[in-house]
């Protein structure tokens, strides 16, 4: 694997048929959409992803057949975040004995855990992975905001880079100055809104979910920012807007990102909606009006239901 990791990594949802199994087929057409429209890696279990709603056989069977799907074409990254070491550990070897590329730490969740807590479980967990490992800053849902100093000390101990989720403009500047001397260590952002001022400044790419429907938009976005294309930017960025408030929009829980996200691939006819318990996919109502507003949107993207198997 090349580093630092560059370009647009999708946070691939998980396509299921129920809270037991895959969907196997949806995950294939997934992998063969995004990679069409030109992406650079792929993120395995992340929040997107519904993770922390999947028992670990099911994460297994995911990432195998992840990794098999993408056959190497492009980084495979798989979160292995947990509140148990062991779990985490284990899904690790499993990233490693399926192919994957690289790990992807966070904050043990649930109770919060101090900046010096985390350095001593980075010190512990370390040296027991068997793939280089990237950090996951997603204080919304960890309780722990990642500092600068924090994320230092991870680099000391080997981390290839950092994936910020906390939405935090300046901090995210700030980590780009912290490592702008270190051209191995990735800065990657998870705010898709940032992805221009992440690559102006230094930053190497972004993990935007909205990438799992519009793959092509962000890959242009990225390009469009490594070549300072200010117009083609400001183009795009309506074009996110749109998604903004005809896709993401559509409900009212935080749950809505994952939901909205499946409903649209559904739509595609590229997956299943099904999301894992505790949440629920959308009723018929939120299906059927994410079903226009993509009908409606002018940004699709060239795919037709008869290039996907269901």
């Amino acid at each position: 694997m090349k580093l630092p990791l560059t370009g647009i990594i999708p946070p691939i949802v998980t396509p299921l048929i129920s809270n037991t199994e895959l969907d196997i087929q949806g995950l294939k057409n997934l992998i063969d959409y995004i990679l069409g429209g030109g992406v650079h890696g792929v993120f395995l279990l992340g929040t997107t992803g519904e993770a922390t709603n999947l028992d670990y056989n099911l994460r297994k069977e995911f990432i195998y057949s992840a990794c098999e799907f993408v056959d190497k074409k492009v980084p495979v990254v798989v979160g292995i975040t947990d509140t148990c070491l062991q779990g985490s550990l284990e899904i690790a070897e499993t990233s490693k004995d399926a192919g994957a590329d690289a790990l992807v730490i966070s904050s043990p969740y649930y109770l919060p855990i101090s900046q010096n807590e985390f350095v001593a479980y980075l010190e512990e967990i370390v040296p027991q992975l068997s793939l280089p490992f990237m950090m996951y800053n997603m204080p919304s849902c960890t309780k722990m905001h990642m500092s600068v100093n924090t994320v230092r000390k991870a680099k000391e101990l080997g981390a290839i880079g950092i994936k910020d989720s906390s939405g935090n403009l300046p901090y995210l500047m700030s980590l780009i100055e912290e490592f702008k001397d270190s051209p191995e260590f990735a800065v990657i952002a998870g705010t898709e809104m940032f992805i221009p001022e992440t690559i102006k400044n230094g930053g190497h790419g972004a993990v935007p979910g909205g990438a799992n429907i519009f793959p092509s938009l962000f890959v242009e976005l990225y390009d469009a920012s490594v070549k300072g294309d200010t117009e083609k930017i400001d183009y795009l960025r309506r074009k996110m807007t749109e998604i903004e408030e005809k896709i993401y929009n559509v409900g009212a829980h935080s749950s809505k990102y994952i939901k909205t996200i499946k409903s649209a691939l559904s739509a595609l006819g590229i997956c299943s909606d099904f999301v894992a318990m505790p949440f629920h996919q959308f009723d018929t109502v939120k299906t059927t009006l994410i079903k226009q507003n993509m009908k409606e949107m002018s940004i699709l993207e060239p795919v037709h239901k008869s290039q996907f198997k269901t």
